[in-house]
């Protein structure tokens, strides 16, 4: 669905990425990770067409994104959904305004609009009596609620994520993974995600990709890049975030 073909790009005189090349399947959930600063959501920018690669080129179902002549890229952006770190939400608009903002700019009808409102309070278990709040009214989880209804008004092929659930609390995040996982599965859709946590990368996605300084290391599902790393930095890795040992019952105990 999305393909970058030797993709360089430079931010404040370095490279953020150097000849990257990603293939992201139609219809299946592929997760980046990776050390900070590596170029995760630089790689999101660029699939949205906020970004102008230097080298290299990057194609959407075929077609060139950002590429030189032409101007379809605005035709392209309305086919891609795109999530924000802690959401992104306008928070002088009320949750329907956010909601719906696009569909207005494209001059939706007003039936239309309704219909589709809807249909997404359903699939995301959305309380109706919350849309006229404002977004500073609402929980962490109900904001993030909010944005991926926003990222998926338009029906978008493709939904872009950039870490959804890393402001939220640990009760809240994993009661949200189980609602992305099934939305995912239900909706089929083309899903580029970035994440910091590699149990949730592991959890939610059907290839992760393990990048290091713009470019990709490894990719695989967990159980390859664990098994069959290519280079000692992919167990490091995976390593550096390997989950705590459980406490035993004993130290649960009162003194």
């Amino acid at each position: 669905m999305i393909e970058f073909e030797s993709v360089g790009l430079r931010r404040s005189g370095r490279f953020a990425l150097q000849d990257f090349s990603l293939r992201v399947p139609a219809g299946r959930v592929t997760a980046l990770i990776g050390p900070s600063g590596c170029g995760k959501s630089t790689v999101l920018r660029l699939a949205a067409g906020l970004l102008r690669p230097e080298q290299g080129r990057i194609l959407f179902a075929g077609q060139a994104l950002n590429a030189a002549g032409r101007d379809d890229t605005l035709g392209i952006r309305h086919r891609i959904g795109y999530v924000l770190q802690e959401g992104g939400l306008f928070p002088h608009l009320s949750v329907r305004s956010n909601i719906v903002l696009m569909a207005r700019q494209l001059a939706w009808s007003g039936e239309r609009i309704e219909q589709r409102l809807r249909e997404l309070l359903v699939l995301t278990r959305l309380p109706p009596a919350l849309l006229d709040s404002r977004p500073g009214q609402l929980s962490g989880g109900e904001r993030q609620r909010v944005s991926m209804l926003r990222a998926l008004m338009l029906d978008p092929e493709v939904l872009l994520l950039d870490e959804p659930l890393g402001a939220l609390d640990p009760m809240v995040r994993y009661e949200l993974q189980a609602e992305l996982k099934q939305l995912f599965r239900q909706l089929a859709k083309s899903v580029l995600l970035v994440t910091h946590d590699i149990a949730e990368a592991a959890y939610l996605a059907d290839t992760l990709v393990l990048m290091r300084e713009g470019r990709v290391v490894q990719s695989g599902d967990f159980s390859t890049l664990a098994g069959t790393p290519r280079e000692p930095f992919v167990t490091e890795f995976l390593s550096a975030y390997r989950a705590p040992p459980p406490v035993s019952a004993s130290r649960l105990e009162s003194p």
